[in-house]
């Protein structure tokens, strides 16, 4: 099926949350040396928030960042707008090195994490369109049903209780989003809607106000100890912070350290009334499903649909499309998805299409690191649940750099150690295998399946998802 396209569609150009916007004109680059006490690389939601404690908590700190374009381009002003408690890794692998309870803790932080960017949004003016109502995780199918009833089985057993999640009667789910196929879902609370781009902007405006350099269009050639080496001059400091998550393989000796993994979205023109009525969706809860290929959607202020999905998932050697265009038969099977999901839809175009990409660490699971021995520090590996960890990143962070111990620096993804991933070709083929697998694997369960695919298990054993 191909999507309609509405007269004015864009494809790339960053995001629709910039377009509604406007592209902001970068700021002045770096022109010349400086020294700071601390200098971050990357102005995306990481290397704003770690700013941004920083400055709070100690305002005499010279805090400097540098942009390669301008703060908040990559997947901080790009993703899908899901403010979530989801843990970036699983309980399980943080367990095994550090305990159950040290895996708990970790959630519960998460958890947290919400109402603090909601909290620090409210403080600073940020009006970044955030909405609590929480997710919605939908099976459509035999299968998807058995593998939520898993999902929430497994929650209960590291202590989500009734309040964190839970599961819906069909006629509950009805009476809030009318999900075509749905047979089971589940609510948590811990997630909102937000507007990427509003929060992006915001951030960056509130840590300049604070004092720090933000330098944009100066991109980052070495990151050594104790500096941070540009064409336009080189920032001296005692600790240099690497904040570039999905752009981490294009620095020099971090080629592969993440996975850039392509995520794409479209979103529709506005919908009508008519089309509200059918759907529902009046509390602007963020949806999810249990498909191997999953797929993310919100419902927009300005009342459209929004998107999301795998698409194209990875270019050989860790390259990056970084204007965000996507390709064409990505917009026509997001199209095809979200129609399937909601046939009322069909009536609508789609107003634009982008992608982006997020770090994915060979173990799924997201690190934190300050070594005080050469002052090198870093955050990231988000596999997708950025918007939220990327602040309790900030916040770890700046415990780290200021030589605190807190809570937060006894978390078990601080300091954990990750294997790189495998040299090309290997790389590229394990992870169009594994896409490859979970597409045939979706496909054989929409026929009926009652039990989860064999294909997407051995897709999970070829990358250690």
């Amino acid at each position: 099926m191909s999507a309609p396209l509405s007269p004015g569609f864009v494809n790339g150009e960053v995001s629709f949350w910039y377009r509604s916007l406007g592209l902001p004109v970068p700021g002045d680059p770096l022109d010349g040396d400086r020294e700071a006490d601390v200098a971050i690389v990357g102005a995306g939601y990481t290397g704003l928030w770690t700013a941004y404690y920083l400055k709070k908590a100690q305002p005499s700190l010279r805090v400097v960042v540098l942009e390669k374009e301008f703060a908040g381009f990559g997947a901080s002003g790009r993703n899908g707008g899901w403010l979530t408690g989801a843990l970036a890794g699983s309980p399980e692998r943080y367990a095994e090195t550090h305990g159950p309870e040290a895996a708990r803790r970790l959630q519960r932080a998460m958890f947290a994490t919400i109402d603090e960017v909601i909290r620090v949004a409210d403080e600073e003016g940020i009006d970044a369109d955030i909405v609590k109502g929480g997710l919605f995780n939908v099976a459509r199918g035999p299968a998807q049903a058995a593998r939520l009833r898993e999902e929430l089985a497994g929650q209960r057993e590291w202590g989500w209780t009734e309040d964190d999640v839970r599961l819906l009667s069909p006629g509950e789910m009805d009476s809030r989003l009318r999900v075509a196929g749905a047979v089971s879902a589940t609510w948590s609370p811990h997630c909102a809607r937000i507007q990427p781009a509003k929060l992006a902007r915001g951030l960056a405006e509130a840590v300049r106000n604070l004092g720090v350099e933000i330098y944009e269009r100066t991109a980052v050639t070495e990151i050594s100890r104790g500096r941070a080496v540009t064409e336009r001059g080189t920032v001296t400091a005692p600790y240099v912070l690497r904040c570039t998550e999905g752009f981490t393989a294009t620095i020099p000796g971090h080629h592969r350290d993440w996975l850039p993994m392509n995520s794409s979205m479209i979103v529709t023109e506005p919908l009508p009334e008519s089309v509200w009525a059918s759907i529902g969706w009046e509390n602007r809860e963020l949806l999810g499903d249990m498909a191997h290929y999953y797929m993310y959607a919100q419902r927009t202020a300005d009342d459209r649909i929004a998107f999301g999905g795998r698409g194209k998932p990875y270019l050989y050697g860790s390259r990056i499309d970084d204007r965000g265009h996507t390709h064409g038969w990505t917009v026509d099977a997001l199209w095809e998805l979200l129609t399937s999901f909601f046939p009322a839809a069909g009536s609508s175009r789609v107003a634009h299409a982008w992608s982006g990409v997020l770090g994915v660490p060979r173990d799924w699971c997201s690190t934190v690191r300050v070594d005080h021995a050469t002052g090198l520090g870093w955050a990231g590996g988000y596999t997708g649940h950025g918007v939220t960890t990327t602040n309790l990143a900030g916040r770890t962070l700046c415990d780290l750099v200021l030589g605190r111990e807190t809570e937060l620096t006894g978390l078990p993804w601080v300091d954990r150690r990750v294997r790189a991933w495998e040299p090309e070709p290997l790389r590229w083929l394990g992870v169009h295998s594994m896409y490859r697998l979970y597409r045939l694997a979706d496909a054989r369960e929409s026929r009926g399946m009652a039990r989860t695919s064999s294909l997407a298990r051995i897709a999970d054993l070829i990358t250690g998802h």
